[in-house]
């Protein structure tokens, strides 16, 4: 009798430990509620973690919240979730434009434009507030995770996550590690990627990664296709995804990115890496300097209606 009692306790003992297990991820927060960012709390939010949502400004956080709940009623309509899992996925984010709101989230994902200057100021600024156990993610897709990490006290607890829109609906996430990511950082990352359907690939920080290098000369070749009169924009997709099996053509894609994201990506690693596939194509930078940056703004490759379908 003394025996199973002694081993009852050791189990409740074990369960306990494994309830208190100090890497799990059990909120997040997301800096930005751009397309990414809307995105990533979808994703999260789904997963049944969560989630606190933080913009600049009311405008933007108003416009974000009418565009997720956009994005999951055209889901429910293709029958793809119900209203309850709407209802759910919404009731696990909070919108806030306080950046103090982050003290007890035990993982932060920044999800800002990719600019360099803005990041750092992000970073600096969520270091002096959250906990000290806390993790930094950045979804950068070019910039340097080290000089980052080195802005703030924790470099050991920065990681890169770059996801992949449309975040919910791709199943990868590239893990990011900089020079001085720990093992720990990267298992406890890996655990939450994996919690939330991703399937993480380590990479090493480099410009561009995998994902971000290998697809920039892609776009930035059609465009050029495009620009030279070879074929129309609609035809140069449709060959790409039925000659290649893309599930969508290059185009369509950069539009669904963001051209003037797609433009940032291809001058960081023009500049960067100095080679020639990576000088953006004229008609990128005219249609960026239009403010005709894609789903985003109705227009870009093609037009699109209030509902992010393509007009043709």
């Amino acid at each position: 009798m003394q025996d199973e009692s002694l081993r009852l306790e050791d189990l409740l003992g074990r369960t306990k430990l494994v309830d208190e297990n100090p890497g799990s991820i059990n909120s997040v927060a997301i800096i930005g509620a751009g397309i990414m960012g809307q995105g990533i709390a979808h994703t999260i939010a789904a997963a049944s973690i969560e989630v606190l949502v933080i913009e600049k400004d009311f405008l933007h956080l108003e416009r974000a919240k009418q565009n997720l709940t956009d994005t999951i009623d055209r889901e429910i309509k293709r029958w793809a979730i119900t209203q309850s899992e709407k209802k759910s996925i919404l009731s696990r984010i909070k919108w806030e434009m306080d950046l103090e709101k982050i003290k007890d989230y035990d993982l932060i994902i920044e999800a800002v434009d990719e600019d360099f200057n803005l990041k750092q100021r992000i970073f600096t600024e969520l270091d002096s507030l959250a906990k000290k156990d806390t993790i930094f993610v950045s979804n950068t897709s070019t910039l340097s995770l080290t000089k980052l990490a080195e802005l703030t006290g924790r470099p050991k607890k920065i990681i890169g996550m770059h996801f992949l829109n449309p975040v919910p609906k791709i199943p990868l996430v590239e893990l990011v590690k900089c020079l001085y990511t720990s093992n720990e950082t990267v298992e406890i990352v890996k655990a939450f990627a994996a919690k939330i359907g991703k399937t993480p690939v380590e990479v090493y920080e480099y410009p561009g990664f995998v994902t971000t290098r290998a697809i920039v000369p892609l776009l930035n070749e059609a465009m050029y296709i495009l620009l030279e009169g070879v074929a129309t924009a609609k035809d140069i997709d449709t060959a790409m995804r039925l000659g290649y099996n893309f599930q969508y053509g290059p185009l369509e894609m950069a539009d669904m990115m963001g051209l003037d994201e797609v433009l940032a990506w291809m001058e960081t690693l023009w500049k960067t890496l100095g080679e020639p596939r990576y000088r953006a194509c004229p008609i990128l930078r005219k249609l960026v300097r239009e403010r005709k940056l894609g789903k985003k703004t109705g227009e870009g490759f093609y037009k699109y209606d209030e509902h992010g379908q393509t007009i043709y």
